[in-house]
């Protein structure tokens, strides 16, 4: 791969990560007055990349997750299979990444088009 056609298709391992931190946020807002919670335990990853240098006058060394396919630059590369555990911290406390409503819930409106009547 080129770099040119790698940043077109290809995506960094930094980006794969920013990713996943961008759908927790994403979930956690949706989440916002429902009377569920979920604790976000460990992410587990695991990507085959590509290690490589091109031949294109400069030497540049970046990993990029794999995807299918192929190109007719000249390149030397390696792939290798690497995963690794995220544990997701709230990034203010240091504590758990909690995704939904921090008050108790219940089931009473499941199942139902609107919020039940209660006295």
């Amino acid at each position: 791969m080129s770099d040119s056609h790698a940043n077109d298709t290809a995506i960094e391992l930094a980006d794969a990560i920013e990713a996943v931190r961008e759908q927790l946020v994403d979930a956690a807002g949706r989440a916002t007055g429902q009377p569920v919670l979920f604790e976000v335990g460990d992410i587990e990853m695991e990507f085959t990349i590509e290690l490589r240098k091109d031949r294109s006058g400069g030497l540049k060394a970046k990993a990029w997750v794999l995807e299918a396919g192929g190109d007719t630059t000249r390149s030397t590369g390696h792939t290798h299979r690497v995963s690794f555990t995220l544990t997701p911290k709230n990034a203010r406390t240091g504590g758990s990444w909690l995704v939904g409503h921090d008050e108790a819930g219940d089931t009473a409106d499941f199942g139902t088009a609107g919020p039940a009547n209660r006295p």
